[in-house]
């Protein structure tokens, strides 16, 4: 007899597995030996199909004594059946990925998981070239894990790969490592939807040297956790590549290490950034202004967010922006250190918006509102009720519109302040000190010092000398001078505070110019006075 035999599996149909023998002209066999074959085949077939349909069944040992168990199939099902004491609500696969299985039956089992998949409307095409398990039970697991995770079908059809990961192998592994870490379990689903590509990682190879190098940099251990979840493409980054590199050019151009740490939980994404085509660019454009480094290098430290400005279509055409509305080129470096935020608003609609505000309410011409920004460019960002109540303040203790308009050109902190401070500054130098307007319109400052730290005890202190000085004399000098000038056999005249110049030297009036190697604290010293405005 001539034949050989081809096995087809159509599906399921009613509870069934239907085969189909094909006979044709093959070697010659004999009848006993073909019936032998197909019987074993037939089980064969039945074994898989039934496991790839997530069936339960007795051992086949139990129906067939002739057929054994090679595979030790109840074996792993009980070993796989266990629960993870990391995430006990969190069941473990209760199947394998099934038997060894042939060309034939690795093709069928992948025909049926697909429409499994379709089912839910997960779309598959992006897990042709993957291998996947030989069940549908397992897939329905991974499925059924990640939406408890808190994803949805729409998730899962953003990055089908997930369908990859192993549930004991990749997934719970990774979760319980990120939870370690400081990543709250309620936030684990987020931050896999954030970085679906994480599941594949391997915790020790991959996870745990990135954790490493952040600790490395001195970021603190509590904050490893949100460092990660705003930015979770660091734990997929190469440790000897951008992030490295992005550290080291930093500490070359004067940011302290120590601030390295702090910097990255601010603003973690400057790992990611290249040197040569994003950080050191922008860097080398604000020295170019006059910014000194060591002043860059401050202001990095404390707001390490301006990295992340685009040099080309942000900072370079705010920078324009503002020598266009009348700021000086010789001030942008001394605006920019006092508000580095500038370099990234939406910079040309809120100086027209302010602008047009200041000539209309404030009588302030746009000359002299460009000197305004020079002095406290955080006016751009201020709401224009705040600054009415100040303003309105100030022309209810009968100083005219004129007047007042020169008092904010001269010390436009007057907007920023609290009109309740205001009043008892004023009050006091009305009812105690007794000093005409006129005084007060010539140093408007008065109003921006702290009236029991600084104005009551200083001006106390002149009472019982006997001493008359002007507001500028007592109030605009360290602890130190104010107590050098107590002492002194004369009055000296008022002198102007210090002043930035451009190329990053400090102008003290009446001395010599101080550069940067000869005094090194007058930097910070700009710098902390010009940020605390």
């Amino acid at each position: 007899m001539k034949c050989f035999l081809r096995i087809f599996i159509l599906g399921d149909v009613g509870g069934r597995s239907p085969c189909f023998l094909t006979f044709g002209k093959a070697n010659r066999i004999k009848p006993s030996k073909i019936i032998k074959s197909c019987t074993v085949a037939l089980a064969d077939v039945n074994l898989s199909k039934n496991l790839i349909l997530g069936r339960t069944r007795p051992s086949p040992s139990a129906q067939n004594p002739g057929i054994q168990n090679p595979d030790g199939i109840s074996q792993l099902h009980a070993s796989f059946s266990t629960q993870s004491s990391k995430f006990p609500e969190y069941e473990m696969p209760s199947v394998t990925w099934g038997v060894v299985q042939g060309r034939k039956e690795k093709l069928v089992s992948r025909v049926i998981i697909c429409d499994y998949l379709k089912s839910l409307g997960i779309i598959p095409d992006e897990l042709e070239d993957l291998e996947l398990p030989s069940t549908i039970e397992v897939m329905r697991e991974r499925v059924e894990f990640l939406q408890k995770m808190g994803l949805t079908i729409d998730d899962i059809n953003e990055y089908p790969l997930l369908l990859a990961c192993s549930v004991r192998k990749n997934m719970i592994p990774v979760l319980g490592y990120l939870e370690k870490i400081g990543i709250s379990r309620s936030k684990l689903g987020e931050f896999v939807k954030n970085y679906p590509q994480v599941l594949h990682a391997s915790v020790v190879v991959e996870l745990v040297p990135v954790v490493k190098f952040l600790r490395g940099l001195d970021v603190e251990k509590q904050d490893i956790g949100y460092v990660l979840q705003k930015y979770p493409e660091l734990l997929g980054f190469k440790l000897e590549g951008t992030m490295s590199t992005s550290v080291a050019y930093l500490v070359s151009i004067g940011v302290n290490p120590r601030d390295i740490g702090p910097m990255v939980t601010q603003y973690p994404y400057f790992l990611g950034m290249r040197v040569g085509t994003m950080i050191k660019p922008l860097c080398n454009y604000l020295v170019s202004l006059g910014l000194p480094k060591k002043i860059l290098a401050r202001m990095l430290e404390k707001r390490a967010y301006i990295l992340g400005y685009d040099l080309e279509e942000t900072v370079k055409p705010n920078v324009d922006c503002l020598i266009s509305f009348g700021v000086r080129r010789e001030a942008v470096a001394s605006v920019i250190a006092q508000y580095p935020q500038i370099l990234g608003l939406p910079l040309k609609a809120k100086l027209s918006s302010q602008q047009y505000f200041f000539s209309l309410k404030l009588k302030i011409d746009p000359e002299k509102f460009a000197r305004v920004i020079e002095k406290m460019p955080q006016i751009v960002s201020l709401n224009q009720q705040v600054i009415m109540k100040s303003y309105e303040f100030l022309l209810g203790r009968a100083i005219p519109s004129e007047e007042v308009a020169e008092m904010v050109v001269r010390c436009p902190q007057l907007l920023a302040q609290r009109v309740e401070l205001m009043k008892n500054s004023y009050y006091y130098y009305k009812s105690e000190m007794g000093r005409p307007i006129k005084e007060l319109v010539d140093f408007p400052e008065y109003f921006t010092y702290s009236l029991e730290s600084r104005i009551k005890p200083r001006y106390q202190r002149l009472q019982s000398r006997g001493i008359r000085g002007s507001l500028n004399w007592f109030l605009n000098c360290s602890d130190q001078r104010f107590e050098e000038r107590l002492q002194g056999d004369y009055i000296e005249a008022d002198a102007a505070g210090p002043s930035f110049c451009m190329g990053g030297k400090l102008e003290l009036p009446g001395s010599e110019m101080v550069s940067d190697e000869e005094d090194e604290s007058e930097d910070e010293v700009l710098y902390r006075r010009t940020v605390s405005l």
